[in-house]
C-alpha cells in the first residue's frame, strides 16, 4: 500500500510540475524567442550602412550609419511600386489594363526582360517584371502609364518622398541606375518600404514569386520568358517575404529585405555591401536578433463597443468604433500580460461629428502603461430641432399606445420625452 501511495504521488508531482511550465495565455498576440535565435548583443552586420525597424510601429531596433546617403540602385524600385500601387488602389489603373511599351522605355539598359517598343503587357505582368526581374524597362514603361512621363513621375517620387519625412533622398530616375544626384539612406528606404508594405500588403503577392513565365506579346509573334527572382533570401530564410534588391558598381550591393515569424513583421535595409552573399548574411543576422529579442503584443480591436446616451442630439445613443488596432514592441523580451481598460464618459452632448474623439482604450503590461487607442463616434448626431422633438414625441406615442392595445390595457399618456436627455 505504501508504495502504491508513493507511485500515485510521484506521478502526482510530475503532472503538477509540467503543469507550472506550461505558458500563460496573454489578452494579445505575444511572439517570443526561439530556442534556435540567439538573443543579447547587437546583430553582426559588416556593410557601412544599414538599418532594422519593426513594421508595425516603426520602431528603429537597429541602426549603422543609418542617415548616410549613398545610391541605392534598384531598391529605388520600392517607391516606383509604391506609387504604382497607390494608382491602383485610386483606380487610375488596373491590374488587367492592356500597355503598349515606348521605345524609351523598350531603350533602357541594366537589368531589363527585354520589352520591344510596341510590344503589349497587362499592368500585372509589369508588376512581376519589376518585383521579381528588377526589370528598368518594365518601370518606365509604368512610370509613362501613370504620369505620362518618366520625368513627371520622378517628380511624383519625390514629392511622395518628401510627405513619408525622407529627408535624405533624392530620385533622379524611376529604376535605380548610376545618376548624379540620385540617392538614399538606410533609414528613408525603411521608411519607403513600410509604406509599401503595410500599406499595400498586396505587394507580397508578387515578391515571393522565386520563377514565373511571361509572354511577350510583339509584331513577330508570341514568345516566352522565365522572370527569376534577384531576391535570394527568399529561397535561403523560412520567414523571408521579400522585398527589393540593387546592385551597381557605385552602389554596391543593396538590399531592403521583410520577414514575418508569427505575427512579428521586420524590415531590414542594407546598402554598399561587397557582395550578394555579404548582404544576405547582414540582413539574416539583422532578422535573427530582431526575432530573438523581440515580443510583439497586438489587439486588432474586434470586439464591439457599448453605444452611450447622447444629451440634445436628435438621437439618443451614439455608436462607437476604434481609431486603429493596437500595437505594442517589447524590446526587453519582457514576460507578461497585457490588459485592455476603455475609458468613456457616461454619456455626451451633441453635436456630435464622426471620427470624433469620445475615449480612450488603455494598455498596460504588468500594471505599466504601454499605449491606447482612441475611441471615436461612429456616426455624426446633430443637435436635437423642434421638429426632431415632436417626431419622437408622436412616434413614441403611437408605439406606446399599440403596445398597450395589443395587451389589452387602457392607453395612458406619458412624459415621452423622459428617454431624451434635454
Amino acid at each position: 500500500m505504501k508504495i502504491r501511495l508513493k507511485r500515485h504521488f510521484s506521478v502526482f508531482l510530475a503532472l503538477l510540475l509540467l503543469l507550472c511550465t506550461l505558458p500563460v495565455t496573454t489578452y494579445a498576440t505575444e511572439i517570443s524567442a526561439s530556442d534556435t535565435e540567439t538573443a543579447g548583443s547587437a546583430p553582426s552586420v559588416t556593410a557601412p550602412c544599414a538599418l532594422l525597424m519593426d513594421a508595425a510601429t516603426g520602431t528603429i531596433l537597429y541602426e549603422k550609419n543609418s542617415t548616410e546617403e549613398r545610391p541605392l540602385a534598384s531598391v529605388t524600385k520600392i517607391m516606383t511600386l509604391l506609387l504604382i500601387f497607390q494608382a491602383l488602389e485610386a483606380g487610375q489603373i488596373h491590374l488587367e489594363d492592356t500597355v503598349t511599351i515606348s521605345e524609351h522605355a523598350a531603350g533602357m539598359g541594366g537589368s531589363q526582360v527585354y520589352l520591344e517598343p510596341n510590344e503589349t503587357q497587362t499592368v500585372e505582368t509589369l508588376i512581376k517584371c519589376i518585383t521579381v526581374a528588377s526589370a528598368n524597362d518594365a518601370c518606365v514603361a509604368m512610370a509613362e502609364l501613370i504620369s505620362g512621363s518618366e520625368n513627371a513621375f520622378v517628380q511624383k517620387m519625390n514629392e511622395t518622398a518628401a510627405s513619408l519625412g525622407m529627408t535624405h533622398t533624392n530620385f533622379v530616375n524611376c529604376c535605380g541606375l548610376d545618376a548624379d544626384n540620385h540617392y538614399s539612406c538606410a533609414n528613408d528606404i525603411a521608411l519607403m518600404s513600410r509604406e509599401l508594405t503595410v500599406n499595400h500588403p498586396a505587394i507580397f503577392d508578387y515578391t515571393k514569386i522565386w520563377q514565373e513565365d511571361i509572354i511577350h506579346h510583339t509584331a513577330r509573334g508570341d514568345s516566352a520568358f522565365t522572370l527569376s527572382n534577384t531576391n535570394h533570401l527568399i529561397k535561403q530564410y523560412p520567414y523571408a517575404t521579400g522585398l527589393k534588391t540593387g546592385f551597381t558598381s557605385k552602389a554596391g550591393f543593396c538590399l531592403s529585405a521583410t520577414a514575418t515569424k508569427d505575427s512579428l513583421s521586420l524590415i531590414a535595409v542594407v546598402m554598399g555591401a561587397t557582395s550578394s552573399k555579404e548582404r544576405i548574411a547582414d540582413v539574416k543576422s539583422m532578422f535573427d536578433w530582431g526575432f530573438a529579442n523581440c515580443r510583439v503584443y497586438t489587439d486588432e480591436n474586434q470586439d464591439v463597443l457599448p453605444d452611450i446616451l447622447v444629451s440634445r442630439g436628435s438621437q439618443s445613443q451614439l455608436s462607437l468604433q476604434y481609431e486603429s488596432a493596437f500595437h505594442y514592441l517589447d524590446t526587453q523580451n519582457t514576460s507578461g500580460e497585457l490588459e485592455k481598460k476603455l475609458e468613456l464618459p457616461d454619456h455626451v452632448e451633441a453635436p456630435i461629428q464622426k471620427g470624433d474623439v469620445i475615449g480612450k482604450a488603455v494598455y498596460t503590461l504588468n500594471s505599466e502603461n504601454v499605449g491606447s487607442v482612441n475611441i471615436l463616434a461612429a456616426d455624426s448626431i446633430p443637435l436635437l430641432t423642434l421638429k426632431d422633438a415632436w417626431v419622437q414625441i408622436v412616434s413614441r406615442f403611437f408605439l406606446n399606445n399599440s403596445n398597450h392595445s395589443s395587451n389589452g390595457e387602457p392607453s395612458v399618456a406619458k412624459n415621452y420625452c423622459s428617454h431624451q436627455y434635454f
